[in-house]
């Protein structure tokens, strides 16, 4: 499958993704006709070595795609989003571990950056322990990530002026527990639980490290953050989602008191208006700036600071503007919006609120991108 054909596949699920949204909110995880529609229609394999036989998609192609999911339903894409990080990490992985964790482009990873478990060295390997929080898609995960602290002899691995070190393991998703811990506000189909395992043996073969040099040499692992772009999917679909419902719904409905026709009304043409405003101005600079990044990789170069803060900033104000609009949105359509049976718009203000919490999508990390904009003696996160 290329993109045009993967494209066209996201774009033909929407129907089904829709008719499902009920129960996939209802089970707070994809149910496993969902997963298996999305494994088929090839949407985990976005970002496989086309050395594999996968598309090895660019992240302004992987956007795409996963717009055209979140229309219908942000907890699919979201799964989607997290899932199809299977081909990203076979490129930091040596290639017969790799082929062995991998053995199938449809294979679904899950898994937590924040290295919450501790992996004590054994021969041929590591022990590891630990609870992981935000495993979206990790009940039907193939392959699940553990990210911990190295321990030696009882005692945790120090590089010198880092502090600990830490690294990646992945593991056949059979052997982690999920926790049922899942009770949110929205997104509440993409089972985002904790998971644990305890005196788990991992091979040393399934350890990676998200570190250059990766071990191919495609654009997509020249920089260990292109896992990042295709979060900004998710909102702006969201947000197109809302839009195209709404305008769909004012061109019939009539206003109780005066019966005038909504699509007639200067507050109601201004909302439609501003709406597209934002989505457009939100979207641009999301794709100019991952396009720009890319560019920079392409010729081998690692990106400016202005590069890497606009490419962190153009997530943020996706999720931001997404968030705004769709709250304009529920209060044009009114007290209609409120109940989830008339129309996706009490998900969709349920699931913005709650994909703007994620790290990538809070304004607090503003102070970060700021920090580096000013050169200044901050904290900022490691991946930015």
């Amino acid at each position: 499958m290329d993109f045009t054909e993967i494209y066209e596949n996201a774009r033909a699920l929407s129907g089904f993704l829709r008719e499902k949204s009920a129960e996939i909110d209802a089970t707070r995880k994809l149910p496993p006709d969902v997963v298996e529609r999305l494994r088929d229609a090839g949407m985990f394999r976005l970002m496989m070595p086309k050395e594999w036989g996968g598309p090895e998609l660019r992240p302004s192609q992987q956007v795409e795609i996963i717009e055209e999911l979140a229309k219908a339903n942000a907890s699919a894409a979201w799964c989607v989003m997290i899932g199809c990080d299977s081909g990203f990490f076979v490129g930091y992985m040596e290639e017969s571990a790799a082929r062995e964790i991998f053995p199938r482009l449809d294979m679904v990873t899950a898994g937590a950056v924040i290295p919450s478990g501790r992996a004590e060295r054994v021969a041929g390997g590591y022990r590891v322990t630990g609870q992981w929080a935000f495993g979206s898609g990790v009940s039907h995960a193939d392959v699940v990530g553990l990210t911990c602290v190295l321990y030696e002899n009882g005692a945790p691995m120090i590089k010198s002026g880092r502090g600990p070190v830490s690294c990646g393991f992945l593991t056949p998703g059979a052997n982690v527990e999920v926790v049922d811990n899942w009770h949110t506000t929205g997104m509440r189909g993409t089972g985002s639980s904790d998971y644990r395992v305890k005196d788990l043996f991992v091979p040393e073969r399934f350890r990676f490290n998200l570190r250059p040099p990766a071990r191919r040499d495609g654009v997509l692992w020249r920089r260990a953050t292109n896992f990042l772009p295709k979060v900004s999917g998710v909102p702006l679909g969201a947000a197109r989602g809302a839009i195209d419902h709404v305008v769909e719904t004012m061109k019939t409905k009539v206003e109780t008191f005066s019966r005038r026709p909504y699509k007639n009304m200067p507050r109601i043409q201004s909302i439609i208006a501003d709406a597209e405003m934002m989505l457009g101005a939100a979207r641009a600079y999301a794709f100019s700036a991952m396009d720009r990044e890319w560019e920079r990789l392409e010729r081998n170069e690692q990106p400016t600071v202005q590069e890497r803060a606009d490419a962190w900033l153009s997530r943020v104000y996706a999720a931001q503007a997404a968030r705004d609009i769709i709250r304009m949105l529920y209060d044009a359509v009114g007290s209609a919006s409120i109940y989830s049976e008339l129309g996706p718009l009490d998900r969709a203000l349920r699931d913005a609120e709650t994909f703007c919490q994620h790290i990538v999508a809070q304004r607090k990390s503003l102070e970060m991108i700021g920090a580096m904009l000013l050169g200044a003696d901050a904290f900022i996160l490691p991946f930015v």
